[in-house]
């Protein structure tokens, strides 16, 4: 089993401000014969008449001294762990949160920007002082 990241904690408690009910931490998802952990899975109701939205959300530190080295490793988890939520909960989108800092000095580069576009990640961005979101991208 792999150690939970840096910042598991102060993720789990900013999405629990938010109103996100934890409900698994890690999800895991197994999916032919593969074995995948995500970190935290999360469900948030909407309206009491309404089904609740459900999220799954990697978190990333980027703590390397290569930023870059760090995103292929969450672009390549990302993209995987997407594949196999659509195959099995199609209804939870899939998230990678990254602290306040290393989005604004590495995910506004033009090439990150591209990337985030090419391949469609939705982003959540978490302040670790106030362990609080800050923003979702979509």
């Amino acid at each position: 089993m792999s150690a939970k990241d840096k910042f598991h904690d102060i993720v789990r408690l900013a999405l629990e401000k938010d109103r996100w009910n934890i409900t698994n931490d890690p999800l895991y998802i197994d999916f032919g014969q593969v074995q995948m952990r995500i970190d935290l899975g999360a469900e948030k109701l909407l309206a009491a008449e309404k089904e609740g939205e459900k999220i799954a959300v990697e978190i990333k530190s980027f703590l390397n001294p290569s930023a870059i080295t760090d995103f292929h490793l969450a672009l390549g988890q990302f993209l995987n762990y997407r594949t196999a939520l659509r195959e099995k909960e199609p209804e939870r989108h899939l998230y990678l949160a990254v602290d306040l800092e290393t989005y604004n000095d590495f995910f506004t580069l033009p090439f990150i920007q591209l990337q985030i576009q090419e391949f469609q990640l939705k982003l959540v961005i978490y302040d670790t002082e106030t362990e609080e979101i800050v923003r979702w991208i979509s």
